[in-house]
């Protein structure tokens, strides 16, 4: 198999997804995650060896929080790695729901600069509580099998904590899990800077 190692850390690097998908701690082969995050009683998968967790605290109202989050099609015009994102049904996010979206990976040594196209469907969504979604991230030279993603949003005094926990599969990116999760974590952390500040800029 080629050395993936230089692809990873360009492209990664640029994914808001996971997230944050447990820390920067090493990426493990697991069966259970204890304690880890659910929407409706389902979280992420349980058996991959890449997953992560985090979480921040908003100033502003959770119906704010909320929205901004889940109108995917706004991502772009506050989260700078995303470069589109397109609803593939109508109306509010609803379990089936799909929408595909993309970002950049620049160009690296061993391969050119392309573009991860995302499509994510939705299993549970609660409204103001918690949504989950999964889909494959593929690209020129680089592919995300499946990618699980639960939010968590709980109302606290003077605003809101929200926690987000991710996992990936794939052959590729578990043929060198130690440098994918160290970009899986900072794509989550990016994410959930951005939702805090594009929320707390409008109250």
């Amino acid at each position: 198999m080629p050395n993936i190692k230089p692809r990873l850390r360009a492209a990664l690097l640029a994914l808001p997804v996971a997230a944050g998908l447990l820390g920067a701690a090493p990426a493990q082969a697991a069966t259970t995650h204890p304690g880890s995050l659910t929407c409706q009683g389902k979280g992420i998968n349980p058996a991959a060896r890449l997953h992560h967790r985090a979480e921040t605290f908003i100033k502003a109202p959770l119906s704010t929080v909320w929205r901004l989050h889940t109108n995917v099609e706004s991502w772009p015009r506050w989260q700078k790695p995303v470069t589109s994102v397109q609803r593939l049904d109508p109306g509010r996010l609803h379990p089936g729901s799909q929408f595909r979206w993309t970002t950049p990976a620049p160009a690296t040594p061993s391969t050119p600069a392309t573009t991860l196209v995302i499509t994510s469907t939705v299993h549970q969504v609660k409204p103001g509580q918690c949504v989950r979604w999964s889909g494959p991230a593929i690209g020129n030279g680089l592919r995300i099998d499946k990618g699980t993603h639960v939010w968590n949003f709980v109302p606290v005094r003077g605003g809101v904590v929200v926690r987000t926990e991710e996992s990936w599969t794939g052959q590729q990116i578990e043929a060198d899990p130690a440098t994918a999760i160290k970009y899986l974590a900072p794509g989550l952390d990016l994410w959930l800077a951005d939702l805090k500040t594009a929320a707390e800029a409008r109250c």
